[in-house]
Formats: structure tokens, C-alpha cells, sequence
């Protein structure tokens, strides 16, 4: 009789476990709020994976974040960028991302640049 409620233990335990790594290992990625930001503000223009090729980060010339230019940018350049803007291309975004939801960006860009 006890050995079905250790089984749900069990299976309690592991899908806690598998849960928490999930969940651990998006953060670790640079996942989670970056991205969630990244898609809802950047991905039109700069793409899935951060090369600009959308049709219109094509028609900006957006560039790549792989690029010898754009990683040599610090991310105290690259948080100047998102918050002012940049060229009358990029819109500013500094009135309504948060600080904190910068930094997550910067995690997530630096992921792509991989």
C-alpha cells in the first residue's frame, strides 16, 4: 500500500527536478525575459538570429551581431544605443524598457553573437 504513494513521491520529485533545470538552464542561456523582450522589440529588424536579414533590417542595413564592428561595441555603447537610439533608425527605446530589461537584452545579443 505504501509503495504507490512513493512512486508519486517520486515522480513528484523528478518532474520538481527536471522542472528547475528547465527553468535554470533558459536563464543561464540568456533566455527568459531577454528573449521575451528581444522578440516583442528587435526581432523585426534584426532577426532570430541577430543578422539583420529580415526585409527590414535589410532595408536599414541593420547589422549583424556577429560582426568585427558591432562586438567590438561595449555594452555600455550598446545600452546607449538601445535606450537613445541610433542613426534616426534604430528607435529609442530607453522611455520603455527598464534598466533591468536592457541588461537581459544584452545577455540575450550576446548569446546570438556566438
Amino acid at each position: 500500500m505504501h509503495a504507490p504513494v512513493n512512486r508519486k513521491k517520486r515522480l513528484l520529485l523528478v518532474l520538481t527536478i527536471a522542472c528547475a533545470c528547465a527553468l535554470s538552464s533558459r536563464a543561464a542561456f540568456g533566455e527568459g525575459s531577454g528573449v521575451d523582450t528581444y522578440k516583442a522589440k528587435c526581432l523585426m529588424c534584426h532577426g532570430a538570429g541577430g543578422l539583420g536579414d529580415t526585409p527590414t533590417g535589410k532595408a536599414l542595413t541593420v547589422p549583424a551581431y556577429n560582426t568585427p564592428d558591432f562586438r567590438k561595441l561595449s555594452d555600455a555603447d550598446l545600452t546607449a544605443i538601445i535606450k537613445n537610439g541610433k542613426n534616426g533608425k534604430m528607435p529609442a527605446f530607453g522611455a520603455q524598457l527598464t534598466d533591468a530589461q536592457i541588461k537581459d537584452v544584452l545577455t540575450y545579443i550576446h548569446t546570438l553573437q556566438k
